[in-house]
């Protein structure tokens, strides 16, 4: 799983109470990316 481009509000990335949308991605063992989930904050 990735979060790309460490949006603000992300697992780690916490500052207050300010959150910033993103999407989260999954990938397979043959390199597949899809889109695992997305926050609208």
């Amino acid at each position: 799983m990735a979060v790309p481009g460490m949006p603000v509000g992300s697992p780690g990335m916490e500052y207050g109470d300010q959150k910033d949308p993103y999407h989260v991605y999954a990938y397979n063992e043959e390199g597949q990316v899809f889109s695992y989930r997305s926050y609208n904050m």
